[in-house]
């Protein structure tokens, strides 16, 4: 590991200022960046601990809706009543990544960041229609979390850019929403297959993580439950128009479209049927 400078920033224009150079990270949670920088992915000249930043920490309900701070852990997230109240789809996706003692100190703006295909959160936050507040030096600005992820570890941030927020805007959804995820041991490891449903005045939306480039709305199968379809394994297998899953140590392509299809089914005879 080569040596590099750390620095504990204590606003967001230091931050900026700092991360348009060459070879900088964040550190928030730091369970995806140090073992990396073990496993020689990542050879960072400086890091910058962000963690105190007074915008990242916020966790608050207000006229506008959730507002999740950048520094935020997912355990935090889980555990906030609003969350757990109106948007129970998230919290369960917060609960499916890693451990407890992971949980702890990881981020729900590091699972989006890192920008698996594989996030968990990033699923609820398709359904939830999400929207990331990121600073830089040219201010600050919303983006659509489906604009978010542009590839596999590839997302929408510019040079000097990062993540303050993540806001679950109101009005909430009214109906029941679930989170499943399928993965070689049950817990910890990262999904084979996951997928969100989410029940909505308007209709249903559904997305599923691990099935193609990045995170996607399955629009076929929301067009034809928001149609009157309810024949649901009808309805699942429609999923196959909208991912394109690999091959992998977790998976063949093969086996990721009948997880896909299978929990979809699942998730719509949960919701739809209470």
């Amino acid at each position: 590991m080569r040596n590099f400078e750390y620095r504990k920033c204590t606003s967001l224009s230091e931050v900026t200022g700092l991360l348009c150079g060459e070879s900088v990270f964040l550190l928030a949670g730091g369970t995806d960046l140090l073992v990396g920088m073990r496993g020689g992915k990542y050879s960072p000249r400086m890091i910058l601990d962000i963690k105190d930043i007074p915008e990242l920490k916020v966790l608050r309900e207000d006229e506008a809706g959730i507002t999740i701070g950048a520094a935020v852990t997912l355990n935090r997230v889980e555990r906030f009543q609003p969350v757990a109240r109106h948007v129970p789809v998230l919290a369960k996706a917060c609960h499916s990544v890693g451990s407890f003692s992971i949980r702890n100190r990881a981020t729900l703006a590091g699972n989006i960041c890192n920008a698996s295909p594989a996030a968990d959160t990033a699923a609820a936050l398709y359904c939830l229609g999400a929207m990331v507040n990121i600073a830089g030096p040219g201010g600050e600005r919303y983006l659509a979390i489906e604009e978010f992820f542009t590839g596999p570890g590839k997302t929408a941030l510019e040079n000097g850019e990062l993540v303050v927020s993540v806001l679950i805007a109101k009005p909430y959804p009214a109906g029941k929403g679930v989170y499943y995820k399928a993965s070689r041991t049950g817990s910890v490891d990262l999904a084979t297959v996951g997928v969100a449903v989410q029940k909505r005045d308007d209709g249903i939306r559904i997305a599923v993580s691990a099935a193609a480039p990045t995170p996607v709305r399955v629009k076929a199968v929301e067009r034809a439950v928001s149609g009157g379809m309810t024949d649901w394994n009808a309805a699942a297998a429609l999923v196959k128009d909208d991912i394109i899953p690999i091959t992998d140590l977790r998976g063949s392509r093969e086996y990721r479209c009948h997880l896909a299809e299978a929990l979809i089914r699942r998730g719509l005879a949960e919701i739809m049927e209470v």
